[in-house]
């Protein structure tokens, strides 16, 4: 029966008090499988005519978003209807399970409305408020991306680790805009404009959660973002950190998905990263946050 239908218990622990892995393993394959059912509706009804609604000014949601949520939410709790969910679009009861799946069904959605193929599906797992499982599905190029904690981090089966390049100035980074970035004045523009400068290049492609799995394919070296949701970052903060590389807030203080600022990285060009931020944060011009970096990346060695 493994854990079909129910939720994790103390006899799924071994001797140190951890779930055992392969209790893991179990859950991130329904997990795959949710993801893949998915990703071939969104596969059959990308590019189509679609019916667009509006969270806000830019905030959109659209049909697919709706019933891919259903497809993935219907899959996980017909396998396990004693956990819980939390999800980008829909309201579900929270009854005290151990085990929470946190579910954005396509991150990317202003991507996929404009038929811009760049967007996936992402699901986390969650056992007693810690990352164990997730997975970032993008069907277009039919790239899964895995972790499981403590068991590493895959694409399409091969492992992953972060890249090994630094300093910052040698580094390609991924970031975003919030939807309100045109009437809040923390809209990111001002670290845009510093990293930059700074960095060898950034990358704003619309989609975190496809950001965080850059990351941990070595693809990007950094990211950062804020505003974001925890279905937005779930399943890629475990990738991340399972690929070798380091989260934390916009300080470097210790990140959890409910927290809306996130720095993703190697770790090599970590503290970089943070000492831009909180130059940018304090006021400084462009010329102080450079001056910042490139003492802060004494030491580095590319690679």
């Amino acid at each position: 029966m493994g854990v079909m239908g129910r939720v994790a218990r103390k006899s799924d622990r071994n001797e140190a008090g951890e779930l055992d892995m392969t209790t893991y393993n179990d859950y991130l394959q329904e997990a795959v499988i949710a993801a893949r059912i998915a990703g071939r509706y969104q596969k059959y009804r990308f590019a189509s005519s679609l019916t667009i609604e509006m969270k806000g000014d830019k905030n959109l949601v659209t049909e697919v978003d709706k019933e891919s949520e259903r497809l993935i939410v219907e899959h996980l709790l017909s396998r396990f209807p004693g956990h819980d969910i939390v999800a980008e679009e829909g309201d579900y009861p929270q009854g005290g399970s151990p085990c929470r799946w946190i579910i954005d069904p396509v991150d990317g959605t202003t991507n996929y409305a404009h038929g811009y193929p760049w967007f996936c599906s992402s699901i986390g797992l969650e056992l007693e408020g810690e990352l164990v499982a997730g997975v970032i599905y993008n069907p277009v190029y039919d790239e899964l991306f895995t972790a499981t904690k403590g068991g590493g981090a895959y694409l399409n089966g091969s492992h992953l680790s972060v890249s090994a390049r630094a300093p910052l100035k040698h580094s390609l980074l991924g970031t975003g805009f919030p939807y309100d970035c045109a009437t809040d004045p923390a809209n990111n523009f001002t670290n845009f404009i510093a990293f930059q400068k700074m960095a060898r290049g950034i990358r704003r492609a619309g989609a975190a959660a496809l950001d965080l799995a850059y990351v941990a394919a070595g693809r990007l070296d950094g990211y950062w973002e804020l505003k974001l949701k925890a279905w937005d970052v779930a399943a890629g903060v475990l990738m991340v950190r399972e690929a070798g590389g380091v989260v934390t807030t916009f300080d470097g203080s210790t990140y959890d998905i409910f927290n809306d600022r996130i720095v993703a990285s190697n770790g090599m060009i970590h503290d970089e990263m943070v000492t831009m931020l909180a130059s940018v944060a304090s006021g400084g011009s462009a010329a102080q946050n450079q001056a910042l970096a490139a003492r802060t990346s004494e030491g580095y060695v590319n690679s």
